[in-house]
């Protein structure tokens, strides 16, 4: 195991207003705008979600896609404990910093989505509850798996405060957590994938399958290591920090290994249905799952060696590709390929409105990732870093 795996991690300092952190102020500001006059004036007022197109990007980006991309600290747990990798540990923190806020703010656009958003804790009360209902399990599961994140999370905090004896009883109560923090991923995760299943003939066939729970797992753990791939070249680039190849290199391949499994089960389940006649339609719908597919297939091409491995650029690339293969699964089910045979003639294009508040989201994102990794120890102590 290299020595920068037993490095402890320590904030990387430096200034908290930069160019970055305005741009994201900004777009916070013009997000919390919209969200004024949507809870003001109602859902119409901002949004363009009809009768046909109940659930537009806020729903579809910030919950279904944001819960994906936010897996990374998923993922990597994952290896470390539950199939006691250790010499991933140095990743653990950040790739749960980024789940941390992903599955918050994930939270948060199911309560900005919601109509009657005053009525959010019927959800949790026993008398209105549906216990049946797939919805119902996403919900209960993702508001216990955003606890379990922040409790698993703490450590971080009371170290930085100096509260030894505290974070020392609570790591004794850790393991209890953790392993929920695996576990509730998983329910709620195939779970999404159980929300097209039911919604039958309306989503086209290219992405109505009884495997979808599968289909959604096996990329939710893909999507994770993704994301800890990009994740990671980012924050070397931006904080002047050497990347850890020695770490990403084999879990790029772990990365692959699950990927494979992944189209394996695509290809197997579009076979075995016969429904590969609609991949081959002249129809957007028909271009979106190719351009979903080739990103899935993007990786092997890109990082399929060991010298291609050790490459910080390829790694990033195949981070980009993932996500945009696991973004478009997402987009393609809930939206591009939604409505089929309906007939109705509904159509739906977001709004300014609702794409400024998804972007107010991922803002605040990068923005909260800034401060905490700058003034709390998440990433690994280097010999010489350079804060700017």
């Amino acid at each position: 195991m290299s020595q920068h795996s037993h490095a402890a991690p320590t904030p990387l300092g430096g200034s908290l207003f930069n160019a970055t952190t305005l741009v994201c102020g900004v777009l916070i500001a013009i997000m919390a705008t919209f969200l004024l006059v949507r809870f003001v004036n109602g859902l119409a007022s901002v949004t363009n979600i009809n009768d046909g197109y109940s659930w537009g990007i806020w729903v579809v980006v910030d919950v279904m896609i944001g819960s994906a991309l936010a897996c990374g600290g998923f993922s990597v747990a994952l290896l470390v404990y539950i199939f006691n990798k250790g010499q991933y540990h140095p990743l653990v923190r950040p790739a749960l910093l980024g789940s941390l806020f992903g599955y918050t703010l994930a939270g948060t656009g199911i309560f900005v989505d919601l109509g009657r958003w005053w009525n959010f804790w019927h959800i949790f009360w026993p008398s209105y509850s549906n216990p049946n209902s797939v919805m119902f399990e996403v919900a209960v599961c993702v508001t216990a798996y955003i606890v379990v994140m922040w409790i698993e999370f703490s450590p971080v905090f009371l170290e930085k405060l100096g509260m030894k004896d505290v974070r020392q009883k609570l790591n004794k109560l850790l393991f209890f957590f953790i392993a929920l923090g695996v576990l509730l991923p998983m329910m709620h995760q195939s779970s999404l994938g159980t929300m097209l299943v039911v919604m039958g003939s309306q989503v086209n066939p290219l992405w109505q399958t009884p495997l979808q729970p599968a289909i959604y797992l096996l990329t939710a753990i893909v999507i994770g290591y993704g994301v800890v791939l990009f994740e990671s070249c980012v924050a070397s680039s931006a904080y002047r920090r050497s990347i850890e190849v020695h770490l990403l290199d084999p879990l790029a391949k772990i990365m692959l290994g699950v990927l494979a499994v992944y189209m394996l089960v695509r290809v197997g389940d579009l076979t075995v249905r016969g429904a590969w006649g609609a991949a081959f339609e002249f129809s957007g719908v028909a271009l979106s799952f190719w351009v979903e597919n080739l990103a899935f297939l993007a990786p092997f091409v890109l990082i399929g060696s060991t010298q291609a491995r050790r490459n910080p650029a390829n790694l990033f690339l195949a981070g980009i590709a993932i996500m945009l293969g696991g973004i478009l699964l997402r987009l393609n089910g809930f939206i591009i390929g939604y409505g089929h045979h309906t007939g109705t003639g509904w159509s739906y294009f977001p709004s300014f409105g609702e794409i400024m508040v998804t972007t107010g989201m991922f803002a605040i994102e990068v923005l909260g990732y800034i401060i905490i990794t700058r003034r709390f120890p998440v990433l690994p102590r280097e010999p010489k870093m350079a804060a700017s």
